[in-house]
């Protein structure tokens, strides 16, 4: 009975014999391969943040450019005592809060109705001044875009002020818009910013938005910017200092420094021959890794040997990705001596209880 106790007795997970007997090779479903230069060459790719071409080719807004919703003020003065809108003995009339409609237009009293959506200031005061010239002798037209609201983004997430803003001269780009909204509230390692336009978006980390000058898009009305924290990261269970989920932050983080994040191997348990890198893999990469075609996410269990002669380096140079699992196996001599210490914890338990029950 006790040798059939110690056969269950409490680990951290499975071993490395249980771990191989999952492999392809023996009817599992998991390809067990181990870390080498080939491995590292073809297995290793990060993949990145960025904005696609569309994002980054399209030109800035025109800020001039009036748009629906936006609100004008139109200025007119006729060269008359008795004007078509001036009240009498003035010359000068003013017509504030003029709304662009949602099909574009604006009325203007004897000019009537005159499309202002995609058209300039400028061009909507030429235009309301040809209108005007058949019915009053050389009116002068004024036209200011009071307020730009009909261009407009939603800055949502980690900033310092969401809301929705105005597309204007000096928040055309996509850093000027967030240090419009307050700027960024989390540290700028961790925090990515994304675009939605349409049915497209892009995402970009917040220190690549500054280092790169691409990435700093022009914004078209409708955008919708979410800041947020990066929720990527990796798992580390078994014979570790610590057992958690890791978030990876914006570097590339190797099979070493996964390790030490948590602690490092566990002196007392670790198996160094026996450190598991856990991932589903896509086809194209598994292909590579495994020198055949395969079709579909593969399950692949990479193998670290940290007691080879260049273990520690083949470790250095594996690039952990999101949701990937770190497993390191408990050594075998550790099952045993928990063996042996039920075997003999066992019989000092019933020497125990038979003294006991001599002394009663």
């Amino acid at each position: 009975m006790t040798l059939l106790a110690a056969c269950s007795l409490p680990r951290s997970g499975p071993n490395k014999n249980e771990i191989y007997s999952g492999a392809v090779e023996r009817g599992g479903n998991a390809h067990v391969i181990y870390v080498n230069d080939h491995v590292n060459r073809t297995a290793n790719f990060a993949p990145s943040y960025g904005f696609s071409s569309t994002f980054q080719g399209a030109g800035q807004v025109g800020a001039d450019t009036i748009r629906a919703g936006d609100t004008l003020g139109i200025g007119i003065w006729e060269n008359v005592d008795d004007g078509l809108l001036a009240g009498l003995g003035q010359s000068a009339t003013q017509l504030q809060q003029i709304q662009v409609d949602s099909d574009g237009f604006i009325f203007v009293p004897y000019a009537g109705r005159i499309q202002a959506a995609g058209a300039t200031p400028e061009s909507l005061r030429q235009a309301i001044t040809t209108r005007l010239s058949s019915q009053t002798p050389d009116p002068q037209v004024t036209v200011v875009r009071a307020a730009g609201d009909g261009a407009t983004v939603s800055v949502v997430g980690r900033v310092g002020a969401q809301g929705v803003y105005p597309i204007e001269r000096p928040t055309r780009t996509l850093s000027s818009m967030l240090a419009r909204a307050g700027g960024v509230v989390i540290e700028p390692e961790i925090a990515v910013v994304t675009v939605k336009r349409g049915n497209e978006s892009g995402k970009v980390w917040l220190t690549d938005l500054y280092t790169g000058s691409q990435n700093d898009i022009a914004l078209r009305p409708g955008d919708i910017i979410l800041v947020e924290e990066d929720q990527r990261s990796f798992t580390a269970l078994g014979a570790l200092g610590g057992q958690t989920k890791v978030p990876l932050g914006n570097e590339m983080i190797s099979a070493i420094e996964a390790i030490a994040m948590v602690g490092g191997l566990s002196t007392n348990l670790a198996d160094p021959t026996g450190v598991f890198i856990l991932r589903d893999e896509p086809d194209s990469v598994a292909s590579a890794v495994l020198g055949q075609p395969v079709y579909g996410t593969q399950r692949m269990a990479y193998v670290l040997d940290l007691t080879r002669p260049n273990g520690l380096f083949l470790a250095r140079d594996f690039l952990i990705r999101d949701e990937d699992t770190v497993y390191v196996t408990e050594a075998p001599y550790v099952q045993w001596q928990k063996t042996i210490s039920a075997i003999t914890g066992s019989a000092n338990s019933a020497a125990s209880i038979a003294n006991t029950a001599g002394l009663n």
